[in-house]
This record gives structure tokens, C-alpha cells and sequence, in this order.
């Protein structure tokens, strides 16, 4: 009897070591060929701002977040390794008392569960089905085998974390911690670490949000298993117990308003990478968005009026704002539309400029000899047959200097200056700003008179029209809008690093004489009263029948273009662009603005800014200056009954006006904040012009063209 168990004990050892060597060998059999390349997940993409903040993250069928190894707390390893795996450490892959538990339960008629390791979940996750059957599972154990082979147990573990399901399209511990808890996994604590170690087994059973008192019931009993294993103490473990979780507040969290801008990065990507990497490459995008200057864009458009929804049910009119870095082109804030739509108006919405465009006329006068001090004259033209513009407020105003015709925003000034100097290089100016939708030939040509009012064959976008006027406060130096500074990859490797390109485009003399009659706009232009406490240059823009109104203004560090219109071409209802788009351009600027430091515009050296000229219009004038002369007159031989002299030689000059302290922008003057609602809806009754119900005409939309 004791050779027969002797025998059997000898048979029963040799089979074991026969099965063995059959099961190695065939395990190598079922490893998949592209195994490593499996085993990478999908992941999203993350979207920083300039300072390096989260601000979004791609919508991927798997929302996943790859962490590495080592930002993962330890305690946050023992939670699963005590709840999932106890013996993770000591196995080699396969845990043969669970297996053969599970095989037993299904040879029995039952339902394969338990048994699995954290290297089995792995191979299931990463290669195989969800189904429950013994050949699924025999096919886990050989992978788990050759995973073991392959990789250590830190690795498999990091790879399992990364990649495991935790409800809610929540993918890998990362994304977990911050889906539930508003954190990084480097700063999930003890309770909240059995808290999410809870939630594989059943993702929406175990949910916190969803099943608030069973995910607690869970989180207990993964507490007490670390306890048990030695990872905790008994105090530990009563104390996480104790504590109140603070879940993430989704319903609270800010309304998005980074569509826009987010939608633009990624056509950029998938253009340059395709649409893979970017929604399951697990891509870090640093782009240029200024999160602060971006809500601050957002809070300003508070002076947005409603009128009625259209057929589509968006809110009209729409409006766009994007602001850039005239000193690098990166784009620090971007609103696209209201938020109903994926229209970006701020690059797509190629739109008449109207006035706007007139910087363009006076920066090429200024560029080809003429100054701010040049002398036109203000009256009726017939430019070509039926064409005679006249000027807003339907007046003539007879001669006058181009820094008032700019920042009174005369027209027929405007036109004279653009035949003077010619259209072609107006035009040319334009496209060296960075203008691309202009038409160079044929029948539509925007070489042409009416240019110079703005009236073009498609019109421009906000995005350019901010770089283009930032281009003119940077000294004449252009840098192309740019919204993403580098790319890396789940790696680790920069593959895009955005390379600045500077271009001159026009000369800096030119360049600031131009800036220094902008900021006269300011001080009793069309923006007058609209400073926003720091040297600041501006134009509005209003186009024929109030279909378009736009405020471009800048300082010497941020452009901003904000525009305003009806996407179904409807009237603004005597919008100017001095109502709501410079009300919304003046609150953005001042709260954007308010932590960076004042800087001036550079003045080259050489630069004269002569004085206004002494003009004599009419007889009327004449008469008018007589008796402001009278009146002077005898207000001096009152003063010299009361006091004696006004003036005594040698005597201290006079402190510099009002006016004079706020075009020179010195620093003790505070941003000049008037009723904006108030402007805003005097623009909208039609008074700030004093023209009643006649409407103006302005003639700058494409009409008569020259031959």
C-alpha cells in the first residue's frame, strides 16, 4: 500500500510539473504580438493656460488622465492592493487558490467571479472581453503570465491604476481623483483613497454621487481589509472612517466659457496630428490663454444687448471679442458668440470693418510723408458717379487736420487721404497688418476708394483686426496671433514648440504718430471720456444701416478687437460702435489690465508731433474768434479791477489742462469710468449724434467703385 501512495504522490508531482511546463509554454502561445502597444491606453488630452492652469480637457470616449508611477500616494496603492489583490506582491501573476475556486464555481453551473488578480484585471482590461466564460478566463491567466515575465510589479500596478474604470466615462485614478473629489491623486487623503478603491467592483453601484450610503458601506470595508493587512492602524482606519468627504460639486463649478477658444486649438491639432492624438493621446497643449483676462472678457459682456432670438434660436445680435499680445501675437482671451453655438465669430466671422479701418488710410499717410498736423478739407465730393459719402453727424466741417479727421472720424478727410497717398498701398498696408481677406484682382477688387471707409468685398475678422492695430502699438512690428506655445506628448516629448517670427511690417515713426492721434480718440473723439487710465489708442466702427459696430483699441501690451452684429444681417438699431462695443471693450481692458504694469509706447527717437494748425475756415470763423477775443478781453479787465494783472513774467506756467493730463496718460490719472448703460442707451435712442430719426449716411460698404 505504501509503494501504490508513493506512486501516486510521484505521478500527481510529475503531472503537476508536466501541466506547469505546458502551461509556460503556452502562455507565450496566447501573449498578444503588439502587447506593449496595447497595453497604452487611451487617454484625453489636457489644455493649460498661460500660467500653466487646467482649463480644459478633451471629451475622449474614454476620459482618461495618464499619472505617473510616482505621484500615485502609497496608501492609495495599499487601499486597492488590500481590497483587489492582498497577495499581489508575492504571486506571480496568478493567484491558483482563487482561479481554482472560480473554475470550480463554473464547472458547478455558476457564474465565474473572484479569483482574479491585479495582474489578470490588467490582462482582462487591456486585451480581452467582459464576457464571463472559463475560456476567457484561461486565455487572462496565460496573458497575466507573460505580463509578469515582462514588466515588474510597480509597473503592472502603475499600468492597472491607470486604466481602470471608475463610472462616470471616468478612466484611470487621475481622472477618478478629479472627477470625484476636485483633486490630483497626489493629494488624495486616506478616506477618500478607500473611497475610490471602493468603486471598481461595481462602478455605478459603489458611485458616491449616485449611492452616497452603499459607497460609504464599501469604503468601510476597504479600510478595514488595510487594517487588517497591516497598511493602516486600527486608529487610522477609525479616523478616515470618521471624516466627511467633500465630493466635487459639479452643479456649482463656473459655466464654461473657454468653447471658443478651446474648438480653435483643437482644429489646429488635428490638422497637424490628426484627431487620435488629440482625443486618446494624452497630449499637455500650453497654449496662451490668460484664464484671469479671459473671465474678465466674459464678465464684460454685461453690455451686451438682447433683441430677439432668430429662427435658430440664438440670441441676437452676437458678438466676438479676442484680445492678443501685440509684443508676441499670443492670444490672451477669446468669446466667440453668446455660448448657443460653435460659430466662433472671433476668427470666422469675416465681417465689414466700417471706421475701423480707417487707422489703416492714416497709418500709410503717415508712412509716405504726411503728419498729423497735414491739412484736407472736409466737404461735399462726388468720388464717383451717385457716390458722395457724407459723415455721421451730416455735417461739413470744412478744413481740418488729419488728427482730427481720424479721431473725429470724418469720411470725405479719409478718402482724400487714401486718393493722396493711393489705394494700392493703403491696401498693401492692410495685408502687411496681417489683413487676409482682402481682394487683390478682378471685378471685386478692394483696391478701391471705398476702402478707406472700410467698405470691403467679404470684410475681416476681430482676430485680425486686433492683431493688426496691436501691430501699430508695437512699434510697427507684427507677430502672428498664435493660441498654442508647445505640445507634449504622454512621454514627455515637446513635439510642437511655437516659434516666434517677428516681421516690421511698417516704420516706427510712422507707426507711433499714428498712435499718438489714436489716443486722441480718447480724449474728445468718438471714444471721448472712455480712457481706461493708462496711455491707450482706439477707433470705432460703424458701418452703413448699423449692420456692423466695432470698438479696436490697445495699449502698448494688449490688443483687443470687439465686435458686434446680427448674424442674420439685420440693423443694430443705431448702434454705434461707441455704445455697447466700446463699453465692452472699456470694462474688459480695466479689469484685464489691472495687475499688469503701465507701460507707455515707445517714441523712436527722432519723432516730431507737431502742433495743430492754426485754421481759418470761413468768415464765420473769423467773427467767432473776434468776439471769444472781446470776451477774453473783458474778463481780463474784470480780473485786473479785482486783482491787477493775470500774468506776471517770470511767473510759474500753468498747470496742464485736464485734456492735457489725459492724452499724456500720466500716472496719477484714474480710468475714466462714465455711466456705460447710460451710453449705452443714448447710442440705442439714436441721440449721440443729434441727427433725430434721419438716418446718417455714411456710404462705407462696397458700393460705386472707381474705374
Amino acid at each position: 500500500m505504501g509503494k501504490i501512495i508513493k506512486f501516486i504522490i510521484i505521478a500527481f508531482v510529475a503531472l503537476a510539473i508536466l501541466g506547469a511546463a505546458a502551461f509556460w509554454g503556452l502562455a507565450g502561445f496566447f501573449a498578444p504580438k503588439d502587447m506593449e502597444e496595447s497595453l497604452i491606453p487611451d487617454a484625453a488630452s489636457q489644455f493649460f493656460d498661460i500660467n500653466g492652469r487646467v482649463i480644459s480637457t478633451t471629451a475622449s470616449e474614454e476620459r482618461r488622465l495618464p499619472v505617473a508611477f510616482d505621484k500615485i500616494p502609497k496608501h492609495l496603492q495599499q487601499a486597492f492592493i488590500a481590497i483587489e489583490d492582498n497577495r499581489f506582491y508575492e504571486h506571480g501573476g496568478i493567484d491558483f487558490r482563487g482561479t481554482a475556486r472560480a473554475l470550480w464555481t463554473n464547472l458547478r453551473g455558476g457564474e465565474v467571479q473572484g479569483g482574479s488578480t491585479i495582474t489578470q484585471q490588467l490582462a482582462k482590461n487591456a486585451f480581452l472581453s467582459q464576457e464571463r466564460t472559463i475560456t476567457r478566463k484561461i486565455k487572462e491567466a496565460f496573458i497575466a503570465k507573460q505580463l509578469e515575465e515582462r514588466y515588474t510589479k510597480d509597473e503592472i500596478l502603475d499600468m492597472y491604476l491607470n486604466r481602470i474604470y471608475f463610472g462616470q466615462g471616468t478612466y484611470g485614478i487621475e481622472s477618478a481623483s478629479l472627477y470625484y473629489f476636485g483633486k490630483h491623486v497626489q493629494d488624495i487623503d486616506l478616506a477618500e483613497a478607500a473611497t475610490l478603491a471602493a468603486i471598481p467592483k461595481s462602478p455605478n453601484y459603489y458611485n458616491p454621487f449616485e449611492n452616497p450610503k452603499d459607497s460609504k458601506a464599501r469604503q468601510e470595508v476597504v479600510l478595514d481589509q488595510m487594517a487588517k493587512y497591516g497598511y493602516i492602524t486600527e486608529a487610522q482606519a477609525a479616523k478616515a472612517k470618521a471624516e466627511k468627504l467633500q465630493l466635487n460639486n459639479h452643479k456649482n463649478q463656473q459655466k464654461d466659457n473657454l468653447s471658443y477658444f478651446i474648438d480653435y486649438c483643437s482644429q489646429h491639432i488635428i490638422e497637424e496630428f490628426g484627431a487620435d492624438a488629440l482625443y486618446k493621446g494624452g497630449l499637455k497643449i500650453y497654449t496662451t490663454l490668460d484664464l484671469d483676462m479671459q473671465a474678465a472678457a466674459a464678465e464684460s459682456l454685461k453690455y451686451l444687448p438682447d433683441y430677439y432670438k432668430d429662427d435658430y434660436q440664438l440670441t441676437q445680435p452676437q458678438v466676438a471679442l479676442v484680445a492678443v499680445d501685440p509684443t508676441n501675437g499670443y492670444i490672451k482671451a477669446m468669446i466667440g458668440g453668446r455660448g448657443q453655438d460653435k460659430f466662433n465669430r472671433a476668427v470666422l466671422a469675416v465681417r465689414q470693418p466700417g471706421s475701423a479701418f480707417k487707422p489703416f488710410v492714416y497709418l500709410t499717410a503717415m508712412d509716405n510723408g504726411l503728419t498729423a498736423a497735414t491739412v484736407v478739407e472736409d466737404k461735399e465730393y462726388e468720388f464717383a458717379p451717385g457716390w458722395k459719402p457724407k459723415n455721421s453727424d451730416l455735417q461739413w466741417h470744412g478744413k481740418v487736420s488729419l488728427r482730427t479727421a481720424l479721431k473725429k472720424s470724418y469720411n470725405i478727410p479719409t478718402i482724400l487721404v487714401a486718393q493722396q497717398v493711393g489705394p494700392e498701398k493703403v491696401f498693401q498696408m492692410a495685408k502687411n497688418l496681417g489683413i487676409t481677406t482682402l481682394i487683390e484682382d478682378g471685378h471685386y477688387t478692394d483696391i478701391n476708394l471705398s476702402m478707406a471707409l472700410g467698405g470691403l468685398s467679404k470684410g475681416t475678422t476681430p482676430l485680425e483686426m486686433a492683431a493688426a492695430y496691436g501691430t501699430i502699438g508695437n512699434s510697427g512690428k507684427y507677430n502672428a496671433p498664435t493660441a498654442i506655445i508647445k505640445i507634449v506628448d504622454r512621454n514627455g516629448k515637446v513635439i510642437f514648440e511655437h516659434k516666434q517670427e517677428t516681421k516690421t511690417v511698417v516704420d516706427a515713426k510712422a507707426a507711433y504718430q499714428t498712435v499718438d492721434i489714436m489716443r486722441d480718440v480718447f480724449v474728445d473723439g468718438t471714444a471721448g471720456g472712455a480712457g481706461i487710465g493708462r496711455p491707450a489708442a482706439g477707433k470705432t466702427g460703424t458701418t452703413d444701416d448699423y449692420k456692423d459696430a466695432w470698438f479696436v483699441g490697445f495699449t502698448p501690451n494688449l490688443s483687443a478687437a470687439v465686435w458686434i452684429g446680427d448674424d442674420n444681417g439685420r440693423p443694430l438699431d443705431y448702434m454705434y460702435g461707441s455704445g455697447a462695443p466700446l463699453s465692452i471693450w472699456h470694462e474688459f481692458m480695466v479689469n484685464a489690465l489691472a495687475n499688469v504694469p503701465v507701460a507707455n509706447f515707445v517714441r523712436p527717437a527722432g519723432v516730431v508731433i507737431p502742433p495743430e494748425p492754426d485754421i481759418k475756415n470761413d468768415d464765420k470763423d473769423k467773427d467767432k474768434d473776434k468776439d471769444k477775443d472781446k470776451d477774453k478781453d473783458k474778463d481780463k479787465d474784470k480780473d485786473k479791477d479785482k486783482k491787477g494783472a493775470t500774468s506776471v513774467p517770470g511767473e510759474p506756467p500753468k498747470p496742464p489742462s485736464k485734456k492735457d493730463r489725459i492724452r499724456e496718460n500720466v500716472g496719477d490719472v484714474e480710468p475714466q469710468k462714465p455711466s456705460m448703460k447710460k451710453r449705452v442707451q443714448e447710442i440705442l435712442d439714436g441721440s449721440e449724434n443729434n441727427t433725430g430719426n434721419q438716418k446718417p449716411v455714411v456710404s462705407n460698404v462696397p458700393t460705386p467703385r472707381q474705374p
